[in-house]
């Protein structure tokens, strides 16, 4: 798992990258690598998120990111394979991760 924080949902992450991963960490003790903050709508999008967005729609055809916690599933290759919405649940997601071999808490 990979995040990237975002304060473009409710302004929930205003601090600096240092202050979010001190949050993340010790408030969730998350085991996954944190990057910088970035948008991931608008004009402002990263690249990677316009990548994910346009590989896999939201179900009405928008690609928008409508809360924190979108996730998306890649494989190998780079190619989107699935969108979840923000309260999908890691464990949810590692039934999916079965069809490719892998797993989240290996």
């Amino acid at each position: 798992m990979l995040g990237f924080p975002c304060n473009q949902f409710g302004a929930q992450e205003p601090g600096t990258n240092r202050e979010i991963l001190e949050f993340a960490t010790s408030k969730y003790r998350i085991n996954f690598q944190l990057f910088s903050k970035i948008e991931v709508n608008g004009d402002g999008a990263c690249d990677l998120y316009k990548a994910l967005k346009a590989g896999q729609p939201n179900d009405d055809g928008s690609e928008d990111i409508t809360w924190n916690f979108t996730k998306f599933l890649i494989n190998g290759d780079g190619k989107v394979l699935k969108r979840y919405e923000p309260k999908t649940t890691p464990e949810e997601i590692e039934v999916d991760l079965g069809s490719l071999n892998l797993s989240l808490f290996s």
